[in-house]
């Protein structure tokens, strides 16, 4: 990457200003229209939304990668590497994911789908959400994800490990939302020291 180039993958917002993440109204939203999409569309929709998994990565997932409560990942961009990253999830969506896949082989694609079929499933969803934009996509809901963790107290080893990035200055971006996700991260922080203040008195 030259010097003082920035990826799609490094930011938050595009050069012009535009958010590239879905926010927590369009995170519900999201999950609303994936409720009463197909199985296989609702679950890949799930998948991605609560692993923040890389569209591809959630493609090459078997039914040996899904556990009670966890979803085993291998990280695509760890270019020559067979490297796994465990990620918690609900257990109602392992349980439904194993209900999906029982009649497949367990080494064989829970989703036989390319990349653009698949991209094109989870771009309708969003169009039924009601969610426009550069932030309408499969990485938008990555970067969703990061910002909902951030959101909900989770640490940035935690957070890093979980989305596969190398460096921790890639996983940091996420703590740089700015607007309404800025103002509860903040919120939560008063919050806790109006509680240690009125626990002392």
């Amino acid at each position: 990457m030259q010097s003082g180039v920035q990826s799609s993958e490094m930011r938050l917002y595009a050069p012009t200003g535009e958010r590239l993440y879905i926010n927590a109204d369009e995170r519900a939203r999201f999950f609303a229209a994936a409720s009463v999409a197909p199985a296989a569309v609702r679950l890949l929709c799930l998948t991605l939304a609560l692993t923040g998994c890389r569209l591809s990565e959630a493609l090459a997932l078997t039914r040996a990668g899904v556990q009670s409560g966890i979803i085993t990942v291998r990280s695509l961009k760890k270019r020559g590497r067979n490297i796994m990253r465990e990620i918690p999830v609900p257990e109602e969506l392992t349980a439904e994911l194993i209900h999906f896949a029982a009649a497949l082989p367990e080494r064989e694609r829970i989703w036989p789908w390319c990349r653009s079929t698949a991209w094109r499933h989870v771009k309708a969803v969003m169009t039924a959400a009601g969610i426009s934009g550069r932030h309408a996509t499969p990485k938008g809901l990555r970067h969703g994800y990061g910002v909902h963790a951030i959101r909900s107290g989770v640490q940035l080893n935690m957070l890093q490990k979980w989305l596969g990035h190398a460096d921790m200055a890639t996983t940091a971006i996420y703590a740089n939302v700015t607007g309404c996700e800025e103002l509860e991260i903040a919120k939560r922080m008063w919050g806790q020291l109006l509680v240690n203040k009125s626990s002392s008195t």
